[in-house]
């Protein structure tokens, strides 16, 4: 995926997400990606917060294009990234969800939830996210409301 390549991308995970973000990884990797990981690093159990907030950060910064943040559920990794004033994390568990987070949303970080996806549909994911462009126009100025 053409897109990819160059991009700048931040992962974070708890460790019921670690296994589906190494996969991530390789792929991003593969297709040419700058990759950093936030964190975790295992499977053993661990506050998804620690790794949301320092990746939330270093996309808010500037650091880094996109974030890329797993969890079981993906709730809680989504809820913590958002309450950084730059992030628009969309928790996404189809590609039409990851389109349109994009599409309508400009988000900035895209969150997943390992649990209940396969690594096959969290590539899908992925490919859609970093293959749509924002739309603008009307959804500009709802986006814009979002920050505090």
């Amino acid at each position: 995926m053409e897109k990819l390549s160059n991009l700048r991308i931040a992962l974070a995970s708890d460790h019921a997400g670690y296994n589906l973000k190494k996969s991530v990884e390789k792929y991003l990797l593969e297709k040419g990606a700058f990759v950093h990981d936030f964190g975790c690093h295992s499977t053993e159990s661990c506050d998804y917060p620690d790794f949301a907030h320092p990746m939330a950060s270093a996309v808010e910064g500037g650091l880094y294009d996109f974030g890329i943040a797993i969890c079981s559920t993906g709730n809680g990794i989504t809820m913590s990234c958002n309450h950084h004033k730059g992030i628009r994390a969309a928790l996404c568990w189809d590609t039409p969800l990851a389109d349109l987070g994009r599409r309508h949303n400009n988000a900035n970080v895209l969150s997943m939830p390992a649990n209940f996806i396969s690594e096959e549909k969290a590539i899908e994911i992925v490919e859609t996210f970093f293959s749509t462009d924002f739309e603008g126009g009307r959804h500009e100025r709802r986006v814009n409301k979002i920050p505090c």
